[in-house]
């Protein structure tokens, strides 16, 4: 099977490359790097002939509500024009547990708007929200550190091994059929407690503040819903290893 892979040399994107070639898939890569500008959608209708699947791991470039808006309606619009006229049956978008619950924080409005996009644009589009990644929380120590401080929202999640996110995402890509899936790990953790976890682990002397989040999250909005798939390590377990 031919899938493209839009965002092919993040962090989902490069491993879900490697799991495609390994069971056996052609992939084309859709990144800056690979040579494909997915905001001009240049080279797009040629790169997907033959294509059966496309999977979109886009990561925004800025976390402003406005300009990751345009930023992931410009690429999803481009993707799925280019993916209609290229006969692609399915598209799989990554989106994030939560965008539909909180619209007091920017970035999750435009993740929703990038599911919209790509509803109204990609043939076959499905969705897959995933909760934080088991990195999230290493990501948030060195997003926000201020020298020997680092300020952490107050949220509760309950994280996911990436590989999961990636196994399920070429599930979605190649079955017969799909629908919209919420994908979860085991457990729920606090995320400043997982901060200070790292921090105790690496030895470093770093305060950790607790900082208030947005509402919705506080109040649980990045936890899943009963019905959501849950897969994969403890997060704790997922550190031990890593």
């Amino acid at each position: 099977m031919k899938i493209a892979i839009a965002g092919s040399t993040g962090l989902i994107g490069h491993q879900l490359l490697a799991l495609a070639e390994e069971n056996g898939h052609e992939v084309v890569g859709l990144s800056r790097r690979t040579g494909f500008d997915l905001l001009t959608g240049d080279g797009l209708d040629a790169a997907l002939q033959g294509v059966q699947a496309v999977v979109d791991v886009t990561q925004g470039p800025a976390q402003e509500q406005a300009a990751a808006t345009e930023f992931f309606e410009t690429v999803a619009t481009n993707l799925g024009r280019a993916a209609t006229a290229a006969g692609v049956r399915r598209t799989v978008v990554l989106s994030i547990v939560g965008t539909d619950k909180s619209p007091d924080y920017g970035y999750y409005v435009a993740k929703l708007a990038h599911e919209n996009a790509t509803r109204a644009h990609a043939p076959g589009a499905v969705v897959l929200r995933a909760t934080q990644f088991h990195e999230f929380a290493g990501q948030m120590l060195s997003w926000n550190r201020d020298g020997d401080t680092v300020r952490i929202i107050d949220v509760p999640t309950q994280p996911v091994a990436s590989a999961e996110v990636v196994r399920l995402l070429l599930d979605l890509a190649t079955a017969d059929t799909a629908s919209d899936t919420d994908l979860a790990g085991p457990k729920v953790e606090n995320l400043v407690a997982q901060v200070r976890r790292l921090v105790e682990r690496s030895g470093e002397s770093i305060q950790v503040e607790a900082v208030p989040a947005p509402a919705s999250m506080a109040s649980g909005s990045m936890l899943p819903e009963p019905n959501a798939l849950i897969r994969g390590p403890e997060w704790e377990q997922w550190l031990e290893q890593n």
